[in-house]
């Protein structure tokens, strides 16, 4: 008889599964690779969003919802009036009228206006009145995507939410944007909601010196009135129109 194989022993399943291994990374690693990510995301969020935007209404901004906060807690009326108008709908007089009175090379200048900022910067330094020396393009930025502040963070998003908008939006939907977002009253956002609020008419049929009265009010639209306005206010208005009639026709492709 031939002899018999001896039969090998089967080792046990629990033992022959390989230990997981451990991660090789260290902490710094760790750390490169979520900022890493982090940074992917945002980016990738923030030309989104500002892609959705070159053609979606903006239905708020940030500013609305710190307002609304803030009179809450002050026990006051959260009064919050907000339509969108296309631009075609909104007078081509305010158009004019917030140019003539918050940027003046906004046609021209790819979000900045260095000349501004540095007479603004000169201006705080003297001590005189604080000036932001902001564009349009810089606030419209601002207004819909960051909070209210003036740290060099925020400032830094700021210029980089500016540079997007500037090349994926056109001078046109800055602009739609701009007079659909900002603050011209206490609660009152936009250009449809403004001249209803100010004037009792719609944003299609301001004249020069009422376009001129919501411009003249944006530095502090909660201070400040459009109509029964102050000394100061009637000043303000009186240049913005002097300066809206050298402007000529609006041209937002031509640079």
């Amino acid at each position: 008889m031939a002899a018999k194989k001896p039969v090998a022993k089967k080792t046990p399943a629990s033992k022959t599964k390989s230990s997981p291994k451990k991660s090789n990374r260290t902490f710094g690693e760790k750390v490169k690779w979520f900022v890493i990510k982090s940074l992917l995301w945002f980016f990738g969020l923030s030309i989104g969003s500002v892609i959705v935007f070159k053609f979606v209404p903006v239905p708020f901004t940030p500013l609305m919802l710190i307002r609304a906060i803030e009179n809450k807690m002050d026990g006051k009326e959260v009064y919050f009036d907000h339509d969108w108008e296309p631009i075609e709908k909104i007078s081509m007089n305010l158009q004019k009228a917030v140019i003539s009175s918050e940027d003046g090379t906004f046609l021209t200048h790819n979000g900045f206006d260095f000349k501004a900022l540095q007479k603004a910067y000169k201006s705080n330094e003297r001590g005189r009145r604080i000036r932001g020396g902001s564009t349009i393009s810089q606030q419209t930025a601002k207004n819909v995507f960051l909070w209210q502040g003036k740290s060099y963070f925020r400032k830094g998003l700021e210029a980089y939410f500016t540079v997007l908008i500037e090349l994926i939006w056109g001078k046109e939907r800055i602009m739609e944007v701009y007079l659909n977002s900002i603050e011209m009253g206490d609660g009152v956002y936009g250009a449809y909601a403004a001249t209803e609020h100010w004037y009792h008419r719609d944003a299609s049929s301001l004249t020069p010196m009422q376009a001129a009265g919501i411009a003249a009010i944006l530095p502090n639209p909660r201070k400040f009135k459009a109509t029964g306005s102050s000394s100061y206010i009637n000043r303000r208005k009186e240049k913005i129109v002097r300066i809206m009639r050298t402007l000529g026709k609006i041209d937002y492709n031509a640079k």
